[in-house]
């Protein structure tokens, strides 16, 4: 998903968490509601929609996939049409962007297999062609047409567009740790231009860009491509979208696979505070494996990985006040904020914890800010020229629809700080001011926190890593309690998702449920 490509973005996707400005993929919202100050699981089921089509939908399911080249070799690419407000359907009409590759042989076609990346945000599209429609197990390319749709408001899906590259370099730099009044306001200012941006310039779609929309835009395109049932692999956020199409189309499910399980029954409070434990958990991995190397700049081997945050927390609140050089051609300095986002940007896959350890190297001993620069941008996907992809637009424009928000005001926050740093001493206040940021969006939230049975479903194959950051392990089982037919498999290991991470254990399950229709022993564990 990112500039970089890191291998988090080519191969698994991911969740972008509440980190420095960012907007937690699986938290936040806006506006006041009794289930903000909620810690509990909800009651409220995600309900099925009517097996017929509606007749005002009818030339929405009609369409036919026109496919043309898109400068991509091997690659097609269509454009379906969906109704901007599924209540009102003759209100105005929104772009889907869809690309495949198709079925490659030899065997028996089995349809198509979408795939989604996660974020929100992340385009699906993008991540087809860069990673899974040449990256995927050749036995599921050559059965399956590789399909990605990206999702309404994401990347060529008519996408939410809210600040220039100038002002994103101005808001992902701000300080999100505020130690006084002055850097509060600032911090909430912060939030509320960008919220002001996304109001100003996607005023229309800002209020149709929720989960159960896209969703119901997937149904859409598995009608125009001939498909009887939507198989689909989901990883992270895309897991969340899985499970909701399950919930709205249960008997139109087939085989499903969703990685780094997402839980839709908790508020925003709880995943945000989840979350921010689960990077926790995977700093203190990095930390254990970092002391071991002779770069270290955290510790000698044998350092606690408790003393290990400290001395990286201490680094931080250094740049805090004192931002090192980058060499970087826009002028930007490593401040606190850009450096946390570093961090945490190679905590998803435990292949970045070198680019890690020599970046913090070169930072810590030499001041010099270059290598947790190319991270946080990477995480970012701000290229070379100072440009950014919709990314952050879109996760902030879904999220906060998706969710009333975790938090308020600053006072509400500054009560939090304390659990959220007892969840992590390394990230909690960050995290805890991040989510903050949806509490001035231009509109209000259109979802609650609901459980997702998808009663009638098939098979749902819900896959959980025990130390993943993002989505932590406990989602994964939350939702396969939910899910009527789910199977839970789970990885025992690091890294954020577990399909196509090196385990043959869990790339055999998933690829034999995908190419026969038999799914894991629920329970299944793997290493």
């Amino acid at each position: 998903m990112h500039t970089r490509r890191s291998s988090r973005s080519l191969r698994t996707g991911g969740t972008l968490l509440a980190a420095a400005l960012l907007v937690s993929a699986c938290s936040t919202g806006a506006s006041t509601s009794s289930a903000t100050s909620a810690t509990s699981a909800a009651d409220v089921a995600l309900g099925a929609l009517p097996r017929s089509t509606p007749a005002a939908l009818s030339p929405y399911y009609g369409q036919k996939a026109r496919w043309h080249s898109c400068g991509v070799p091997g690659f097609e690419c269509a454009t379906l049409k969906a109704p901007l407000d599924y209540d009102k359907p003759v209100g105005g009409d929104v772009r889907l962007a869809v690309a495949r590759k198709k079925a490659t042989g030899p065997g028996k076609r089995l349809g198509s297999l979408f795939v989604n990346p996660g974020g929100p945000g992340g385009s699906a599209v993008g991540y087809l062609q860069a990673y899974a429609g040449i990256g995927y197990p050749a036995e599921v390319r050559a059965r399956y047409d590789m399909v990605a749709v990206d999702p309404r408001g994401v990347a060529r899906s008519e996408p939410v567009e809210c600040l220039d590259g100038r002002d994103m370099d101005t808001y992902t730099q701000t300080d999100s740790t505020p130690d006084d009044a002055r850097e509060t306001t600032e911090l909430v200012d912060a939030y509320k231009k960008f919220a002001e941006a996304c109001g100003a310039h996607s005023a229309k779609l800002l209020r149709h860009v929720s989960t159960v929309e896209t969703a119901r835009d997937m149904d859409i395109v598995r009608a125009a491509l001939g498909d009887a049932k939507l198989n689909y692999v989901g990883a992270s956020y895309g897991t969340f979208l899985g499970a909701t199409y399950a919930g709205l189309f249960p008997g139109r499910s087939g085989r499903l696979v969703l990685d780094g399980a997402m839980d839709p029954s908790l508020p925003a409070r709880r995943l945000n505070l989840d979350q921010t434990a689960g990077f926790e958990t995977a700093f203190q991995s990095f930390a254990k494996d970092c002391v071991q190397q002779p770069d270290c700049p955290l510790g000698a081997k044998g350092t606690p990985s408790a003393e290990a945050g400290r001395k990286l927390k201490a680094f931080f609140r250094k740049l805090d006040a004192h931002p090192i050089p980058t060499g970087d051609a826009d002028g930007r300095t490593l401040g606190e904020a850009l450096a946390t986002t570093g961090v945490i940007a190679a905590m998803y896959d435990e292949s970045s914890w070198a680019q890690l350890r020599e970046a913090l190297s070169s930072a810590m001993k030499d001041k010099d800010g270059a290598g947790l620069l190319v991270l946080a941008d990477s995480y970012y996907e701000r290229d070379g020229d100072g440009r950014y992809s919709n990314l952050m637009s879109a996760n902030a424009a879904v999220n906060c629809l998706d969710l009333p928000p975790a938090y308020d005001s600053p006072e509400e926050v500054e009560k939090a700080v304390p659990a959220f740093e007892k969840a992590s001493p390394v990230f909690g206040e960050g995290l805890a001011w991040a989510s903050l940021s949806c509490a001035y969006w231009p509109v209000g939230p259109t979802g609650e926190p609901h459980r997702i049975e998808a009663r009638g479903a098939a098979p749902i194959v819900v896959v959980g890593t025990t130390r993943d950051p993002a989505t932590p392990y406990r989602w994964a089982r939350a939702l396969a309690a939910q899910l009527s037919s789910a199977r839970l498999l789970t990885y025992e290991g690091d890294g954020h998702t577990a399909y196509g991470r090196g385990s043959a254990c869990i790339d055999s399950a998933i690829n034999t449920y995908l190419l026969r229709g038999t799914p894991p022993v629920n329970g299944k564990r793997c290493s």
